[in-house]
């Protein structure tokens, strides 16, 4: 068969000239960032920068409505591209002009732009939306907690589809912007500074900040009615603490303990360096939960985890975050013990200070607690699998972790590493096997085995390894009179047989903590 060659005339040709290069070569950008748990979450092809929310919110019918502006530079020659949402668009505009738009699969908003954007071209979007959060379910439930006077948006690892459209993964952080209204009366909280509150017309409007890079998973949004309170930091840092007018005879024991959070950042800065943001706090909303969440600035705690009694413990965990969580971000959900780990272990040495027991005796105890067929060592912390990504042997077994380490690079080198690692990855991300050559740059010795061991391997370490790390040789049937002491030994042979280890007495406080990060919906 014979083809015609066909030339183009003067004019064509000037018309092909005219269409920028890259155009011909755009390709949409992934619909997931390429997470190993969560292959769908995030979005590839561009960066977000800064996110600038203006919100109208009706409690009384659960309705959000909002303008999203999101700031954002392309990665690569982008013909379309997707945001992470799962309330209703009416509008989408790309660098002011309308682009097309249509809702794929389950929290996917798929935009194409009236033309394409070129590589390392800075654009912005605007996302017109309204729905009922608590109506829309993916994967058959809603991040979105409604209360009997407002609701609130606080989930791990996802949570920002049902108030916002994001590149919804912690690789992608940003500045943000939150302008709620809200009717007269209620309150409206969120991350950051509150800069700004205005009436009118039987609404009022609070608009925050947050002026350093945070994952959209630790963006928060709550409205109620909240008693509030308001101080500052020795150093000029602001505190504002909200706790729900409806928590009952919580209402003490929970604000005898979030009131205590510029304290625990204080010490905190101590062990970890100086306090990575610019706002403080923490809120108690009206919700039926019993886990907390690091939120970034202004973590969320549920009324449970005060219902029976103060609880310095889980405020110690969640403010730890900042620096091991919230700065300094995990890459791939995969390696959540960057952030669960160190938050355990934050209490741990909480524990030590107050004279608790030691994170030393709570590793002990830990180890023996455990025989060598508790299902509890198969979880590996290094990788748990999605399926165990909050279990209690990513948090405990994670600690342990990290004693080993301890023990093995010494005090010095030990809380050198604690403190270096936030400033030194501030405000990015890394994975487990990034602190292991982080901790082996610091101490000079060869760590790979110690981590394989503690946080890589599906079986409990025997007692030579044990030894090895310092872990279970401090047990001791004499333990000190007033601890509660587990009669319990471990009946595995060469780990910890025989022995009757000392129960710390900050146990049952740090696990009354054990329910932190379980998903709402779980």
């Amino acid at each position: 068969m014979r083809h015609r060659l066909i030339v183009p005339t003067a004019a064509a040709a000037c018309l092909l000239l005219a269409v920028p290069a890259s155009a011909a070569d755009a390709t949409p950008g992934a619909p997931g960032i390429g997470d190993s748990y969560y292959p769908g979450y995030g979005n590839g092809g561009y960066d977000v920068s800064h996110y600038d929310l203006r919100l109208k919110y009706q409690p009384a019918t659960d309705r959000l409505e909002g303008t999203a502006t999101v700031l954002a530079t392309a990665t690569q020659d982008l013909s379309r591209f997707n945001l992470d949402f799962a309330l209703e668009v009416s509008e989408v505009l790309v660098g002011g002009r309308k682009a097309a738009f249509a809702a794929k699969g389950d929290h996917e908003l798929e935009i194409t732009p009236a033309a394409p954007l070129d590589s390392g071209r800075p654009f912005t979007v605007v996302v017109r939306y309204g729905g009922t959060p608590s109506a829309v379910k993916v994967g058959g439930f809603t991040s979105w907690l409604r209360t009997r006077d407002g609701g609130v948006a606080a989930n791990e690892p996802e949570a920002a589809w049902w108030w916002f459209p994001s590149n919804d993964h912690p690789l992608d952080k940003a500045t943000y912007d939150v302008s709620v209204a809200v009717p007269d009366g209620t309150q409206a909280i969120s991350n950051g500074r509150l800069v700004s509150t205005t009436s009118r017309l039987g609404w009022t409007r609070y608009s925050w900040r947050s002026g350093k890079p945070q994952a959209t998973y630790l963006a928060t949004l709550a409205v109620g009615r909240f008693d509030i309170t308001t101080d500052t930091t020795e150093n000029g840092l602001p505190v504002l603490n909200a706790y729900s007018k409806n928590l009952g005879d919580s209402a003490g024991a929970a604000k005898a303990s979030v009131e205590r959070s510029a304290e625990v950042a204080d010490w905190l800065s101590g062990v970890f360096g100086p306090y990575p943001f610019d706002a403080l706090g923490g809120y108690v909303p009206d919700v039926p939960t019993s886990y907390a969440l690091e939120t970034q600035t202004r973590p969320f705690y549920s009324p449970r985890q005060f219902a029976s009694g103060s609880n310095v413990s889980v405020v110690v965990h969640e403010l730890a975050h900042q620096w091991y969580g919230d700065s300094v971000s995990l890459k791939d959900w995969r390696d959540i013990w960057v952030n669960e780990g160190f938050a355990r272990y934050a209490q741990w040495l909480w524990s030590e200070k107050e004279g608790e027991g030691t994170a030393q005796e709570l590793a002990d105890y830990t180890y023996a607690q455990h025989p060598a067929e508790d299902a509890f060592w198969t979880v590996k912390p290094g990788d748990p699998g999605p399926d165990n990504q909050f279990h209690a042997a990513v948090y405990d077994r994670g600690a342990i972790a990290l004693q080993a380490l301890r023990n093995t690079v010494g005090d010095d080198d030990f809380f050198r590493i604690l403190k270096k690692w936030p400033t030194d990855r501030a405000y990015g991300n890394a994975s487990v096997r990034d602190f292991e050559a982080f901790a082996e740059k610091v101490s000079g010795k060869p760590l790979g085995e110690l981590f394989d061991t503690w946080l890589f391997t599906a079986s409990k370490p025997g007692a030579p390894a044990a030894r090895a790390a310092g872990i279970g040789t401090g047990a001791d049937a004499d333990a000190d009179a007033d601890a509660d002491v587990d009669t319990d030994a471990d009946a595995d042979a060469g780990d910890g047989a025989g022995v009757t280890v000392a129960r710390p007495k900050s146990w049952k406080a740090i696990h009354a903590t054990d329910t932190v990060h379980g998903r709402a919906d779980r």
